[in-house]
């Protein structure tokens, strides 16, 4: 045991360490975002579509972490897009489901390859093997804290 730690310096140096962090994964999803693309609200919607299928409103908020009525103003301009349309919710008559449409899914695949097209050049211009196995080594530790607060 190490009996010349200093619990507050490394306190602030944690602090920082999440400062950091925070600051830098913002900026890199500012910078890798298309502008083109639908806003980072309505993407994020299409992601959650994507990946569990279709939802009601009410789901969609829940999971964004935002109010319902918020959602039904992101959701009704994804719908004029043409992004997203609404279905019967299967076992209640008075419920909808959101889900993607055609166009829903492929612009979020165009956005996404994009994105990854990008962010591969980079690394592989930037990094050397040595740094990119370092890289992965960091995005393993960014994924389980993510995980454990999901």
């Amino acid at each position: 045991m190490n009996v010349d730690r200093n619990p507050v310096a490394e306190l602030t140096s944690v602090s920082e360490l999440a400062f950091e962090l925070r600051e830098t994964l913002g900026r890199g999803a500012r910078l890798i975002r298309v502008e083109s693309g639908p806003p980072l609200s309505q993407l994020t919607v299409l992601g959650h579509l994507q990946r569990k299928g279709a939802m009601s409103t009410n789901d969609l908020a829940a999971a964004e972490r935002v109010r319902p009525q918020s959602m039904s103003l992101t959701v009704q301009a994804l719908e004029k897009a043409g992004l997203v349309g609404r279905k019967p919710h299967p076992t209640d008559g008075r419920a909808t489901l959101v889900q993607l449409t055609r166009k829903g899914t492929k612009t979020l695949e165009s956005i996404f390859a994009t994105r990854e097209d990008w962010l591969t050049s980079v690394i592989v211009e930037q990094l050397t093997d040595d740094e990119r196995q370092e890289l992965h080594r960091g995005l393993a530790l960014i994924q389980r804290i993510i995980h454990n607060r999901e």
